[in-house]
């Protein structure tokens, strides 16, 4: 596992505000999947009702292995190739089982946020030529509506002080700096382009900001 060193992080004082959704803990099982057996803990949003999941190996107290991975039908559950999220997930969850320890954070923001029916809206926007970002926009979105913050919650319950975070994405570092959890170190997720999904990727790339230094 191969990482980046990553800057102190920001002061624990710059919380997110008073209107970020707040998650409380609600239940948890001990389940045995291919790549080890995990805990799995649901947290619940007040006053929405969303669930979200934190899979849990061994002891996350310091320097923990983190993912945290938004919800995608299409790619974590039926495979589809239009994106690369099912094999970001299944490459969590190995190098946590190899790892012996670490957490996968299941947020349940399906579409970047805009819910199953808008994506395979965009997704047939993206058919007609459009990119990822142009279809949300067009769809009257941001292009990208999730709020990670919800995850610094989860791993403040956790107990989690530090994390070596396995994304390609920015966005998550500065939310955990700023919910004052230490990212130790950025773990690049590295995933086959393929003719599917190799316009996806590149627009991640340049109009989202995202870390992906092999394409």
């Amino acid at each position: 596992m191969h990482g980046e060193s990553i800057s102190p992080p920001a002061n624990p004082s710059e919380q997110p505000s008073s209107s970020s959704p707040q998650v409380q803990f609600v239940a948890q099982a001990r389940i045995p999947t291919r790549y080890g057996t995990f805990s799995m803990k649901v947290f619940q949003e007040q006053g929405s009702g969303v669930e979200h999941v934190a899979m849990v190996m061994g002891d996350i107290a310091e320097h923990a292995l983190i993912r945290i991975h938004s919800e995608c039908m299409t790619g974590d559950v039926f495979g589809s190739l239009r994106c690369d999220c099912g094999p970001q997930l299944d490459f969590a969850m190995r190098e946590i089982g190899q790892n012996g320890n670490g957490i996968v954070l299941y947020l349940r923001q399906e579409g970047r946020g805009i819910g199953l029916i808008n994506k395979l809206k965009a997704y047939e926007l993206q058919d007609q030529g459009l990119d990822t970002v142009e279809a949300n926009l067009k769809l009257g979105f941001p292009a990208d509506l999730r709020k990670f913050d919800i995850a610094g919650q989860m791993l403040e319950y956790l107990g989690v002080k530090s994390v070596n975070l396995m994304t390609n994405n920015p966005d998550k570092i500065a939310a955990l700096k700023a919910y004052g959890i230490a990212v130790d170190e950025r773990v690049p997720v590295r995933s086959d382009a393929q003719a599917e999904n190799e316009r996806y990727l590149a627009t991640k790339l340049h109009k989202l900001g995202h870390q992906i230094d092999w394409l």
